[in-house]
């Protein structure tokens, strides 16, 4: 474990404080301009479910979302009309996803031992999932949803096959992404200091030198980037709920 923070046991006696970060400030730029997030699937916003899922979960003590400001009174209306009690604040995001994680991350409660940073466009995430990776996050300091990558992967260079990758040791991470909040503080705060680009936030604490555990992820847990993702959310959705 890097030498940048010392960690003290959380105790097991009860159950962690965990805040999460709804990133929600994109701009559906794959979605032929329509915002994803407000897609109707069963007459409910995707953000709806994605917002209801850490609602139900008991692990969950605050709810914060990430967005633009031109979305600010939309989601306020939609959390009012949700009941959704949890979310404390919503606040602006930033020029990139980073920027828009750093700026939730450091708004949570300063009670928080664990910070779940979730994406607001994954509303097939279950409470299930939520809680198994909180629980292994409070144990083990860090911790995300991941299965197997199961077609076969080639490196590709100059338009041509160069080799078959491996795929035995080869995962796709998904979200939430539990950290303790000194952890995902620090790696986040060292990626911005010297401009390290992220393509997710394991890899932030991972420069740090933190180790990330994985749970066993979802196939169904699938981030809604393309069109096509509707039509598939809408039935998992529609089939478990």
């Amino acid at each position: 474990m890097s030498a940048f923070f010392s960690i003290k046991k959380i105790s097991s006696k009860k159950p962690p404080t965990c805040s999460v970060v709804i990133v929600a400030a994109g701009l559906s730029q794959r979605c032929k301009g329509e915002d994803k997030l407000f897609h109707l699937i069963n007459d409910k916003p995707v953000l709806a479910y994605t917002i209801e899922a850490f609602e139900n979960s008991t692990l969950i003590s605050e709810i914060i979302i990430v967005t633009r400001e031109d979305k600010f009174e939309q989601i306020g209306a939609l959390c009012k009309h949700g009941g959704y009690r949890k979310t404390t604040k919503i606040i602006a995001g930033g020029a990139t996803r980073t920027d828009s994680v750093v700026s939730g991350v450091f708004a949570v409660s300063n009670k928080a031992k664990l910070i779940a940073i979730h994406d607001g466009a994954r509303p097939c995430i279950d409470k299930k999932l939520i809680d198994k990776t909180i629980t292994t996050a409070a144990k083990f300091h860090a911790a995300a949803p991941a299965v197997k990558v199961s077609p076969t992967v080639k490196r590709v260079q100059g338009g041509v096959i160069a080799e078959t990758v491996d795929r035995e040791t080869l995962y796709e991470i998904q979200t939430p992404q539990i950290f303790r909040a000194e952890i995902i503080k620090a790696a986040l705060t060292n990626a911005v200091k010297k401009s390290i680009p992220l393509t997710d936030d394991c890899q932030a604490a991972e420069i740090i030198g933190a180790t990330v555990h994985i749970v066993e992820g979802s196939h169904k847990n699938i981030k809604i980037t393309n069109p096509e993702d509707l039509i598939f959310a809408q039935a998992v959705i529609t089939s478990d709920r």
